[in-house]
């Protein structure tokens, strides 16, 4: 009996150790200034980095031209940023047929973060700057 709650202790604290960090939610305050006059570099399925740059007029600009994208779209674009609420919301003028997305943001350590676009679309970024 003993052995046995000793093992179960054992796996929750290998548990504890191997789980990430837990993820801090965002307020609309605290998403603005993580990413204004910052570039945010989303992890790409292809092992690459897409830049994000939210300026701090309202212009959001991404840049996908090292990542060889052009050949399925415009590889740079520029559009808007806001906050709404909780959730980081961004449009360009034709990324996305020019519809807007929201993201719910989750801060994971001093410069990562967990996205999630309204679509259930999800991934990690980075944030410099």
């Amino acid at each position: 009996m003993a052995a046995t709650k000793s093992v179960t202790a054992l796996s929750a604290i290998v548990a504890l150790m191997m789980a990430p960090a837990l993820a801090q939610d965002m307020s609309g305050e605290q998403l603005e200034s993580l990413v204004s006059g910052k570039r945010v570099y989303l992890q790409t399925p292809y092992g690459g980095e897409f830049p994000l740059v939210y300026a701090s007029d309202g212009s959001v600009t991404g840049d996908g031209s090292d990542l060889g994208l052009a050949r399925f779209f415009a590889p740079r674009e520029t559009g808007n940023w806001w906050v709404d609420g909780a959730n980081l919301c961004q449009q360009f003028p034709t990324w996305y047929e020019g519809e807007a997305s929201c993201f719910t943001i989750e801060k994971t350590g001093d410069n990562t973060i967990n996205w999630q676009r309204d679509d259930g679309q999800s991934g990690t970024a980075r944030i410099e700057g």
